[in-house]
């Protein structure tokens, strides 16, 4: 019975890797369809690509403080919106409207409220007798500004998924500790986020992966520019496969970076195996 889900699983996930794995032993250009046995030689080049360490270290860096952040704040605004007020279902509602969007229409956004001379950023500088700021142009600001965008995008998915497990703790728990004197802040620290520290580090490494995956973002704000300061894995894949039309350096650079995402998620696993404990 479970035949047709098994071989639709290993179509779409096994055999691409497979695919991958044998490609990256070969020197293969699409464009004249020029196929040629490369050794290690492919994984020699991109090991030793100054361009592949400066994409790793930007999407290193990316991943490292989105997903922080991300969880930081939605950690923050789960604990702000729990319990009933008035306004929270419309409160609610503004806080996850960025995630709702696509990618393009995030960027497009933000390029927009980014812009030099005419974004909505730089024209409140101005009225603050500031200078305006070269959020996409220049080199050392430009990641930052795309993280932003992407902190402002998937916080409220972190937001949702804490908050669904905060709803889940029995409220008997922080109403014992009230009655034992605790304060706020000595509910949060000491109760709930140990007991949220499983699905913290579960949400954690979901954002982790994807924001190595990072692309849409960097394609439509800056293309990788100004330089190499926003140039990512993903976009290192790209150029070399459909700019330079070399698929076999491509498939290296593709089979390294799962090898690299595979190690993180092993590392975050193994901590959720150890919160969970031998009887989780």
């Amino acid at each position: 019975m479970i035949t047709p889900a098994v071989l639709l699983m290993v179509w779409l996930t096994v055999y691409p890797v497979l695919d991958v794995l044998v490609l990256s032993f070969y020197d293969y250009n699409y464009i004249t369809d020029v196929r040629k046995f490369a050794g290690l030689k492919n994984f020699q080049q991109i090991l030793s690509s100054e361009l592949f360490r400066d994409s790793f270290v930007n999407t290193l860096i990316f991943s490292l403080a989105a997903t922080l952040i991300e969880v930081g704040l939605g950690l923050a605004l789960a604990l702000a919106f729990d319990g009933e007020f008035f306004g929270k279902r419309h409160f609610m509602t503004v806080v996850i409207f960025p995630m709702m969007l696509s990618t393009m229409v995030v960027s497009a956004v933000w390029k927009t409220l980014y812009h030099q001379d005419i974004g909505l950023l730089n024209s409140i500088l101005k009225q603050l007798s500031l200078k305006p700021v070269g959020w996409l142009i220049d080199p050392s600001r430009a990641l930052s500004s795309i993280i932003i965008v992407d902190i402002w995008q998937w916080t409220p998915f972190t937001f949702i998924m804490l908050q669904a497990s905060l709803q889940s703790i029995p409220r008997e728990i922080f109403e014992a500790a009230q009655i034992d004197g605790a304060r706020y802040p000595q509910i949060v620290f000491r109760i709930t986020i140990p007991i949220l520290l499983g699905q913290i580090l579960l949400i954690a490494m979901l954002r982790t992966i994807d924001t190595f995956k990072l692309f849409g973002k960097v394609y439509a704000l800056t293309q990788g520019g100004p330089g190499n300061a926003t140039e990512t894995l993903s976009t290192f894949i790209y150029r070399e496969g459909f700019s330079y039309f070399n698929l076999g350096r491509a498939a290296t650079a593709s089979l390294l970076t799962l090898v690299i995402v595979s190690l993180i998620s092993l590392f975050y696993i193994k901590k959720l195996v150890q919160e969970e404990g031998p009887n989780g």
